[in-house]
């Protein structure tokens, strides 16, 4: 397999890992006013995803970097064409991580209720916003012959990039119900379990209409068999969350996550940035990619680092692992 195939999949394996781990800690964001009654039950839900969150957005961190060093023709034009949609991401994500800081450091019912709707609007603005952008990549945008965006932000909002933000905020919601269901005890887990169940059901529709709009635009077999196995999956996970099997079901949606953006991955290759203008605008993983050197060298630094990182990542889901309630939050 050629280096560039290898760096393609492995950002694929990167961007997977990040929308499912740092999808359910949105959702858990996006639930905040709706599975938190008072302040001590919203604080149940923060320290649910406390220990974790940060750690989560280390995949995004590493996605980039990977980007960057491997397809630096790639990460330029995405980033110069995105440059809005990504720079409120970039402020949404900072915002929702002062609140988490500062949320605690002063007793005020307002100062909490300021810093509560930081959350809210920081995990919701990213959950939206990537899904718009990676039904963009999948579909494609106005590129010249030099590889130059040329189009505009309302090329970004096709009916087809609006609906892929709804399939991610909706599977994001979902899979962050389940994860809250599957970490605490008592009323709360009662209500995320109920919640996830009606917003499974949108989540499932949404995912389903998504991806057929996707493999009408770009297809290829392994597309298609990912995207069959993520709605089973998304099923699956509705079905197991009806019994009040919260890990089954928390299985299901990280798989059905995981599963539709490798679908997106495989129905791109191997194409990186499709151009909707001229074809000698479209970006491939040989005309974006760094020279083979560089990417001998990343490959052993991969090799060496990133069973390192996956293992202590491993550690703290082990050591946080118990379920919190009501009870383990003081006055």
């Amino acid at each position: 397999m050629e280096l560039t195939t290898v760096w393609f999949l492995l950002i694929a394996v990167l961007f997977t890992g990040y929308f499912i781990l740092e999808g359910f800690d949105f959702g858990v964001g996006m639930l905040l006013p709706v599975l938190g009654r008072d302040d001590r039950e919203r604080r149940v839900l923060i320290n649910t995803i406390g220990p974790v969150w940060d750690g989560n957005e280390v995949w995004l961190i590493t996605a980039g970097g990977a980007l960057f060093a491997a397809f630096p023709e790639w990460y330029a034009t995405l980033f110069s064409g995105f440059y809005l949609p990504l720079l409120a991401i970039l402020i949404a994500l900072i915002l929702r991580g002062v609140a988490f800081e500062y949320r605690h450091k002063r007793p005020e019912r307002s100062w909490k209720a300021r810093w509560d709707a930081a959350i809210i609007v920081g995990s919701a603005v990213p959950a939206v916003l990537w899904g718009v952008a990676f039904a963009n990549i999948v579909r494609g945008v106005p590129l010249d012959a030099d590889h130059e965006y040329v189009g505009g932000l309302l090329d970004l909002l096709s009916p087809y990039a609006l609906l892929g933000g709804a399939t991610t905020a909706a599977l994001f919601l979902s899979h962050g119900a389940l994860f809250v269901a599957l970490k605490t005890t008592g009323d709360i887990r009662a209500r995320a379990n109920r919640l996830a169940g009606r917003v499974g059901v949108v989540a499932a529709a949404l995912a389903v209409a998504f991806l057929a709009w996707t493999l009408t635009l770009r297809s290829s077999p392994a597309a298609v068999a990912l995207a069959a196995v993520a709605a089973s999956a998304l099923i699956a996970a509705l079905a197991a969350n009806r019994v009040r099997r919260e890990g089954r079901a928390f299985a299901g949606t990280a798989t059905a996550i995981g599963l539709t953006v490798a679908a997106l991955f495989a129905a791109l290759f191997p194409t990186v940035l499709p151009s909707t203008l001229d074809a000698a605008g479209t970006l491939t993983v040989d005309n974006a990619a760094s020279s083979p050197y560089t990417l001998t060298i990343m490959s052993w630094v991969a090799l060496v680092f990133t069973p390192i990182v996956l293992l202590y990542q491993g550690w703290t889901y082990w050591v946080f692992r118990r379920r919190i309630g009501v009870a383990n939050i003081p006055d």
